[in-house]
């Protein structure tokens, strides 16, 4: 067995989540029947224990994309991982999934559990028309919005906190206390972009927090309310949660570099 970690690229439009469902197809499960079609095996049916299973860094949610997902897979045999990448695409042609570069790694490497940094971005088309070719990619919202206001604001959020209030109900984590690293606000054209850094983050948490961002760039709110959000640890009090056809995982950091790092 050689173990890979393959940077995954996905439209999470057409999918359930990452994880595997029984409501419908996810991600981990089309890279599952590649890996296994890859290797000449029967299609898996569920994850742990078996041959083709992919372990990805992170679980995003039906709707959400992904242009740096990490993973990682076993192989029965060591390969180039150039034949890796490519063999795996091979078999993802008829889903809006590419593996992006492939890369050997040390055996007890773990995608998940060995990431030291998350990022992702969430786009706002901030115009009166609707989106057309983003429709699906971007969060329209019409009204316009103060970006100047929602950069100072994120700042409140920068540090180590109790995240309750921008945390959904159903979040599994162990604890809401979490260390946010950085959160951005900027301005492109008619898209506003924000970007969040952690080691890990609450289920929806930057989708909630992105939902209270907007209450302070329509001028709902303002830095000092957000902060009274904060600290009520309380999700009722936090803005709506953001739709996830905005959010994006754009790149998963590790300390250790890959075995061939050519």
């Amino acid at each position: 067995m050689a173990r890979y970690r393959i940077t995954v690229e996905y439209d999470g439009s057409d999918f359930v989540g990452w994880q595997r469902q029984d409501n419908g197809p996810s991600v981990q499960q089309v890279l599952e029947e590649a890996l296994a079609a890859f290797q000449g095996q029967a299609a898996p049916e569920a994850g742990d224990g078996y041959a083709a299973t992919v372990h990805g860094a992170g679980r995003t949610d039906a709707g959400v994309h992904a242009i740096g997902q990490a993973a990682h897979l076993d192989v029965d045999r060591e390969l180039d991982s150039g034949a890796v990448r490519d063999g795996l695409n091979f078999y993802l042609k008829h889903h809006r999934v590419v593996v992006r570069d492939a890369r050997r790694v040390a055996d007890d490497f773990h995608a998940r559990f060995d990431a030291r940094e998350r990022r992702y971005l969430y786009r706002i088309l901030n115009r009166r028309p609707p989106p057309g070719l983003e429709r699906g990619r971007v969060w329209w919202v019409p009204t316009p919005l103060d970006v100047d206001a929602m950069a100072d604001a994120a700042s409140v959020l920068v540090g180590h906190h109790d995240f309750t209030t921008f945390r959904a109900s159903q979040c599994q984590a162990k604890s809401p206390v979490k260390t946010l690293d950085g959160l951005g606000v900027s301005s492109h054209g008619e898209e506003i972009l924000v970007t969040a850094r952690a080691k890990s983050f609450l289920h929806h948490q930057v989708r909630n927090m992105v939902g209270s961002l907007r209450l302070v760039g329509e001028g709902k709110w303002t830095a000092d309310d957000l902060a009274a959000a904060l600290q009520a640890r309380d999700r009722t009090a936090g803005g709506p949660t953001a739709p996830a056809s905005g959010l994006y995982l754009t790149e998963v950091l590790y300390d250790d570099p890959p075995v061939d790092v050519a």
